[in-house]
C-alpha cells in the first residue's frame, strides 16, 4: 500500500509541476492554501461524479464538453508541430468523436439502455483522446476501419489511402487515357 501512495504522491508533484506557471490555479492556491495538484484532482473528481450522478440532465453537456475541450487544446497543439503522428492520433480521434455522435443522435435509446452512459462517454473520450493511451488508433483499426473499408470503398482490396483511391477514381482513369493522345480530357489538374 506504501508504493501506491508514494506513486501517488509522486503523480501529485508533478502536476504541481507542471502546473507551476498557471495564473489562475496560483491565485487558487493562495486563496484556499491548497496545493495545485490538490485543486486539479478535486476538481476533475466533482466533474465527474456531476457526470455520474447527471442531475438535471447536465451529465450531457458536461461529456460533450470534456470530449470536445481537451481533444480541442491538444489539435490546436498539433497544428504547429512538424511531426504527422500526432496529426493522425486526433484525426482518428475526431473520426471516432464524430461516429459515435452519429450514432448516439440517431439511436437515442441507448441513453436510456445503459446506466450511467454519460459517465461511461465521458472516461471513454477521455480515454480515445489523451495520445498516451492510444485508444482512439485501437477503436479506429478495430471498429471504425473495417466498417468504413465495407461500407464506403466496398472492395476487399480497396484501404481508403489516397494512392488507390485514385487508382479507381473515373477522372484520373479518363485522364489517363487521354494524357496517351497529348492532352487532359477533365481539365483537372493531377494532385
Amino acid at each position: 500500500m506504501s508504493d501506491f501512495s508514494s506513486s501517488f504522491q509522486a503523480q501529485l508533484k508533478q502536476i504541481d509541476f507542471k502546473l507551476s506557471n498557471n495564473r489562475i490555479l496560483q491565485k487558487l492556491e493562495q486563496q484556499l492554501h491548497l496545493p495545485k495538484s490538490y485543486i486539479v484532482v478535486g476538481g476533475s473528481f466533482a466533474y465527474l461524479l456531476l457526470i455520474f450522478i447527471n442531475v438535471g440532465g447536465i451529465g450531457e453537456i458536461m461529456s460533450n464538453f470534456a470530449g470536445f475541450v481537451i481533444p480541442t487544446y491538444l489539435s490546436l497543439i498539433a497544428l504547429r508541430t512538424p511531426s504527422p503522428e500526432d496529426d493522425t492520433q486526433l484525426l482518428t480521434y475526431w473520426i471516432i468523436f464524430g461516429f459515435l455522435s452519429v450514432i448516439e443522435f440517431w439511436s437515442a435509446a441507448i441513453i436510456y439502455v445503459i446506466p450511467f452512459y454519460w459517465f461511461l462517454k465521458t472516461i471513454f473520450l477521455i480515454y480515445i483522446s489523451l495520445p498516451a493511451t492510444g485508444g482512439a488508433k485501437l477503436i479506429y483499426t478495430s471498429f471504425v476501419g473495417p466498417l468504413t473499408d465495407k461500407y464506403i470503398f466496398g472492395r476487399a482490396g480497396m484501404r481508403g489511402t489516397a494512392a488507390t483511391a485514385k487508382k479507381h477514381d473515373i477522372r484520373s482513369a479518363v485522364d489517363e487515357a487521354s494524357e496517351s493522345k497529348g492532352k487532359k480530357a477533365t481539365g483537372f489538374a493531377k494532385h
